[in-house]
C-alpha cells in the first residue's frame, strides 16, 4: 500500500510531539486520511477540550458532543429553521436519521483524548482498539478476504454501514457506538460529502484489533502468502476498454 496503516487508541495525556487533529483539517475523517500519506507525521489528538475549528459532526460521533437539534433535516431533506433550508439528502427524511441515529446508539469517547498515530510508531504497552487501513479496491478486497480466512458465517465479519466518514475510519471498529456490531470490521466511507477529498480509486477499512491480530496470525497460511500471484496478477484480463 502506499498509505500507511493507522492506529486508534486514547489517552489521558497527550503523547509527546502529537498535534491538534484538527490542525490538519477540519474534517477529521481527512486529518485521519493525510496522517497516513504523509511521511514523518505525528501524532495527531482530538478531546473535548481541543474542538476549535472541527467539524460539527466529528464532535458527535467521536463522542464529545450530542446531536444537534437540527441535524436529522440538514442530514436528510431540509428544515427552513437550519440554514436557509440547506441539506445533504443522504437520507428520505428526518425520520430516518432518527431511525439511523437511535440503532448505533449512545456514542462514548475512548478516553479524554482520541489518537491517531501509524502503526510503526505506537509504543508496546499502547491499549490500540482498532487499525485504519486505506488502499485501492484489490488491497482492500485482498484484505476483506484474510478477514474470512476462518469466518462459518459471511454475512457478519464485514459492514458497509451508513455514517459519515469519520464513524468508518474510528467510532464503529473502536467499538465507541453503543449498538455497533462488535467483531466486524467496516468498509467504507458511504459518506459522499467526503468525495471532494477522498480518492475515487482508494477504499477503507476500520478493523478492530481482535480481527487484525487475526489476520496477523492467519496471512502466512491464507491465499495472500500461499498464492501472491492470485493476490496481485502481474497479468491481467483487461476487460474494461
Amino acid at each position: 500500500m502506499n498509505t500507511n496503516p493507522i492506529a486508534v487508541y486514547s489517552s489521558e495525556t497527550i503523547p509527546e510531539g502529537a498535534v491538534p487533529m484538527c490542525s490538519l483539517d477540519r474534517c477529521v475523517a481527512k486529518a485521519i486520511m493525510l496522517a497516513s500519506i504523509n511521511e514523518d507525521q505525528p501524532p495527531l489528538y482530538i478531546g473535548k477540550d481541543t474542538l476549535k475549528g472541527c467539524c460539527p459532526g466529528s464532535m458527535t460521533y467521536l463522542g464529545f458532543t450530542k446531536p444537534l437539534k437540527f441535524i436529522k433535516y440538514f442530514v436528510s431533506t431540509g428544515n427552513e429553521k437550519f440554514r436557509g433550508g440547506e441539506a445533504e439528502y443522504l437520507k428520505a427524511g428526518p425520520e430516518y436519521v432518527e431511525g439511523f441515529l437511535e440503532s448505533i446508539g449512545e456514542i462514548k469517547p475512548l478516553g479524554k483524548y482520541l489518537i491517531i498515530q501509524r502503526c510503526e510508531d505506537v509504543e508496546d504497552n499502547v491499549d490500540v482498539k482498532s487499525i485504519l487501513c486505506f488502499g485501492n479496491g484489490e488491497q482492500i478486497r485482498n484484505l476483506s478476504s484474510i478477514i474470512h480466512f476462518r469466518t462459518k458465517n459471511p454475512f457478519n465479519a464485514i459492514s458497509m454501514a451508513f455514517g459519515p466518514s469519520c464513524a468508518t475510519f474510528v467510532t464503529y471498529p473502536a467499538g465507541m457506538a453503543e449498538k455497533a456490531p462488535k467483531d466486524t470490521a467496516f468498509v467504507g466511507p458511504v459518506d459522499p460529502t467526503g468525495n471532494v477529498w477522498f480518492p475515487p480509486e482508494y477504499m477503507a477499512i476500520g478493523i478492530p484489533l481482535k480481527i487484525a491480530e487475526g489476520m496477523h496470525e492467519d496471512l502466512n497460511n491464507s491465499f495472500a502468502v500461499k498464492r501472491p500471484q492470485v493476490a496481485s496478477p502481474k497479468t491481467r484480463d483487461n476487460i474494461i476498454s
